[in-house]
């Protein structure tokens, strides 16, 4: 299994960059230091993800950061980069059938349950959440809250990324509670200065 090497996960949302066009705000990310990011846009026809996938995996060349694709494993073996499954699509058994031996197989989860049935199927690393209330996750309900994120570190032994309203205060506390690191989406994408925002959730996650 790949070596999780980092501890600040981004996670895309063009429509929260502030009318900013994505590339940018990841190009000022990747050099102030971002580590690792998950390509999660949704609604993009498959061209249009691969064009953008392409675009973004040129910067984290040049950078050294790690990138995900969310859930298009197919998407993501086209560029050798790794993949971020739901927690609810492809099993994480059959990803790591069909991707190279070395590529990263992440998966999201929203319970401490699940956290510990993706790493029983073989997942790298875990992002549970949401662990404070933010508008993003709460489809997915009401935040878990530290208490669940402990029990979900003291469970699971593959690294854990905290997600839902995380700030850089904030990261420093989901990392009390046992989190690996923080998985963030707005604290970067939504920052004015997007290049200060990353090294401080940076500092805090260290």
């Amino acid at each position: 299994m790949p070596s999780v090497d980092f501890r600040l996960y981004l996670v895309t949302d063009r429509r929260q960059t502030k009318g900013r066009a994505l590339r940018d705000v990841l190009a000022r990310a990747m050099a102030a230091g971002l580590p690792a990011v998950q390509l999660r846009e949704r609604d993009l026809d498959t061209v249009s993800l691969l064009s953008l996938a392409r675009d973004v995996k040129d910067l984290a060349r040049v950078s050294g950061t790690r990138l995900l694709i969310n859930d298009r494993a197919d998407v993501a073996i086209l560029l050798d980069a790794g993949v971020h499954l739901r927690s609810d699509s492809l099993p994480i058994s059959a990803a790591r059938r069909v991707m190279a031996g070395g590529s990263m197989v992440a998966c999201s989860a929203h319970s401490v349950d699940e956290a510990a049935r993706a790493e029983q199927e073989g997942a790298d690393f875990v992002v549970l959440g949401p662990i404070y209330d933010t508008p993003s996750k709460r489809a997915y309900g009401p935040p878990l809250g530290l208490g669940a994120l402990k029990a979900a570190s003291q469970r699971v032994h593959i690294p854990i990324f905290a997600i839902g309203g995380v700030t850089a205060e904030r990261a420093r506390e989901v990392r009390r509670a046992g989190a690996f690191g923080a998985a963030v989406v707005s604290a970067i994408l939504s920052a004015e200065d997007v290049a200060a925002s990353t090294r401080a959730l940076l500092d805090a996650v260290r």
